[in-house]
Order: structure tokens, then sequence, then C-alpha cells
């Protein structure tokens, strides 16, 4: 099922928000690391240029 840009949006957005809560509750350096690494992905992913959904009218 096609997703729109906003929807996208959204949902990259709502990995960050838990990546973020996951971060807030561990002090273990592996972890961090790589939740710093994730959030990296879905930051080039939301900021791409052209965006990820072409909206089609």
């Amino acid at each position: 099922m096609p997703m729109t840009e906003k929807e996208l949006n959204c949902y990259l957005l709502d990995m960050i928000d838990l990546l973020e809560r996951i971060e807030e509750s561990t002090n273990d350096e592996g972890a961090l690391k790589q939740i710093a690494v994730e959030r990296k992905r879905i930051e080039r992913k939301l900021y791409q240029k052209p965006p990820l959904v072409n909206e089609q009218n």
C-alpha cells in the first residue's frame, strides 16, 4: 500500500521518538552508539531530496 510523503514522515519521526526513549533508558555504550547510527540513517531518509515518495495527484 503506497504511503503519502506526510505519512512516511510521521512514521520516520515516530521512529526517532522511539530511539530517544530507548536512549534515555540505557547506559550501555554499545547501544547508544547503535542508536546514533540508526538515528543518522532515519534522518537521512527524512530529509533527503527528492522525497522518498512521489506524490501523484
